[in-house]
């Protein structure tokens, strides 16, 4: 895990390469990207757990008859 002394380097390497008017938009935009890639993947594993459920209940009605 970096300390803190390489996050600031990062961060000041960050603002001479990108400047200070567009690392805000950089952050906004990953930020949104972030979220994005979130909520796909926990759809997915909602998704797999539903189908989970959908066999159990398949099963057990085989079981029952």
């Amino acid at each position: 895990m970096p300390g803190p002394m390489s996050i600031i380097v990062i961060g000041i390497v960050a603002l001479l390469v990108f400047g200070p008017k567009k690392l805000p938009e950089l952050g906004k935009a990953f930020g949104s990207s972030l979220r994005e890639f979130k909520n796909a993947t926990k759809g997915l594993v909602d998704d797999e757990d539903d189908n989970k459920v959908d066999l159990k209940k398949k099963e057990e009605q085989k079981e029952i008859r």
